[in-house]
Parts: structure tokens; C-alpha cells; sequence
């Protein structure tokens, strides 16, 4: 939960984006709009920054800032301040972080900014048919941020010894555990790893759009009368007789009838 509450003092409004906006809080805020004060660039695209904001944070423009209304702000949770960017010009604004409570409050920005224990906390309160009974786009989001696993099996064999269970929970899933009726279906959840999508580069010909190649020969290659890929005769791996000396396997096959039940189907065909 550290992760939700920690302030942030490397980002600024130039860097804001609305996934990061969820790494930080009102305070915050406030120290991005009292540095933008003193930035003519800032000042003229605070549209812009207020729109980002928006996206993580309620934001109430606050026209009278007399104790009793401050106050009433107070009681809501937000929090109050005031930006002067000349003798003229003044905002004050009562701002609050948008609260994660339901599966709907999930989105692709702010999914990644949350913990495995705050998302098993959002989903207990809103389940009731397990996680096939949430809509695609909710999933979809859901594992854009985190591995998720489940399982279905009676009560008394969920928690069997050197099980499932027990093995995702050293893993370091959180858990869920969804009653129905005689049977649970537990729901495992892992926040993945970060990872850094790789970026294709297209290198430029050499010689490309230069102007002293213009005069560089040009091979030109006659392959009419080459063979087409379709006629190039290809050994089949088949003609090889496959033997105890050639043949190998790169997976090991183990089941547990009492783990790798994943349906009340599945159990049921095994007994």
C-alpha cells in the first residue's frame, strides 16, 4: 500500500502523463503548481495540465475561500490551495484523488499503479460469480497489469499440502476465495514485472539519398531463369526413421487430478 501514498518529488507538469498521475498525490500537485507559477510556458498550457490531473484526481474550482467553506472541503478529504500567477490572476483549487473502489474505477492508465492486495480488495468487494463473471474489457485491463490464475476445487482439498495454493501464496500471489456452495474458486493474483518494449529500427540503404553515389554502378541481376522458391527441393525430415537414439521430448508430463482440476467438470470426470 506504500506504493499508492508515497510522494514524488522527481515529476513535474512537463512530465505528467495520465498514467503517472497516479504515482502522486494532492500535495504534490500543488508543489507541480506553485513551480509552474514562475514558467510563462506552463501558465499558458495549465488546460492541458488540468486535464491530466483531472484524469486521477477530482478537482473543485473554489470560488469562495472562506473558513467554513475550507472546511467543508476538509471533511470531503480534499485538499486546498491557492496558485498566484500575477497580482491579477489567482486560482484556488480543492482537489482529492479519484478512489479505486469498484472494478469499474479500473482503467489501462491506473491499473499498474495499484497493489495485488488493493485489486483482491477491489475484487472481494464486487464479486459474487467468480472472475468468469466479470465483463472482457474488466479482465482485459486486469491482465494488462497482472498475472492471473485460477482454480476451482471442494473446500477441504483447496488447502492441501504442497498444493496450489500453497504454492502460489510462497509465489507471492494474493488470493481470493470465491464460496460456491461446497467448492471455491480462488482467484491468484501477481503484479508483472515491468517491461521495456523494444523499438524496431529501420537503418537507411547506405549510400541512400547521397548525393556524391549518384553516379555508383548499378548491378542489375537476371533471375529469370532461376528457380522459384516453390521448386526448391527440400529434404523431408520424415525420410529419417525416428529412433530411440533421435527422438527426445522437452516437456515433462505430471498430473495431480486434486490440482489441475480447473472446473467442477474436470473433478468430476476424475472421480
Amino acid at each position: 500500500m506504500a506504493k499508492e501514498t508515497t510522494s514524488n518529488k522527481a515529476l513535474s507538469l512537463k512530465s505528467l502523463t495520465k498514467s503517472s498521475v497516479w504515482d502522486v498525490q494532492e500535495n504534490d500537485i500543488f508543489r507541480m503548481l506553485d513551480a509552474a507559477e514562475k514558467d510563462a510556458e506552463l501558465k499558458d498550457n495549465l488546460r492541458h495540465y488540468a486535464d491530466i490531473i483531472r484524469s486521477a484526481f477530482m478537482i473543485e474550482d473554489v470560488k469562495d475561500d472562506s473558513k467554513p467553506v475550507l472546511e467543508k472541503y476538509a471533511k470531503q478529504g480534499y485538499k486546498v490551495g491557492s496558485i498566484k500567477f500575477s497580482e491579477d490572476q489567482k486560482i484556488t483549487w480543492a482537489i482529492k484523488k479519484r478512489p479505486i473502489v469498484r472494478v469499474t474505477d479500473l482503467t489501462y492508465e491506473n491499473i499498474r499503479h495499484i497493489t495485488a492486495a488493493k485489486l483482491i480488495e477491489v475484487l472481494d468487494r464486487n464479486f459474487g460469480g467468480g472472475w468468469d463473471s466479470l465483463s472482457q474489457s474488466i479482465q482485459d485491463i486486469i491482465e494488462s497489469g497482472f498475472d492471473i490464475s485460477t482454480t476451482t476445487l471442494p473446500k477441504e482439498r483447496l488447502h492441501k499440502k504442497g498444493g496450489m495454493y500453497e504454492k502460489k501464496v510462497a509465489d507471492g500471489y494474493e488470493v481470493l476465495e470465491v464460496a460456491k456452495g461446497s467448492w471455491v474458486e480462488a482467484i491468484f493474483a501477481k503484479l508483472k514485472p515491468e517491461t521495456i518494449k523494444p523499438r524496431m529500427r529501420f537503418d537507411e540503404p547506405k549510400g541512400f539519398g547521397d548525393e556524391d553515389d549518384e553516379d555508383a554502378d548499378v548491378e542489375i541481376v537476371d533471375d529469370y531463369n532461376s528457380p522459384d522458391e516453390d521448386d526448391v527441393e527440400i529434404d523431408d525430415p520424415n525420410d529419417d526413421e525416428i529412433n530411440e537414439n533421435n527422438y527426445r521430448t522437452t516437456f515433462d508430463i505430471a498430473a495431480d487430478p486434486d490440482e489441475d482440476a480447473e472446473s467442477l467438470s474436470d473433478f468430476i470426470a476424475d472421480e
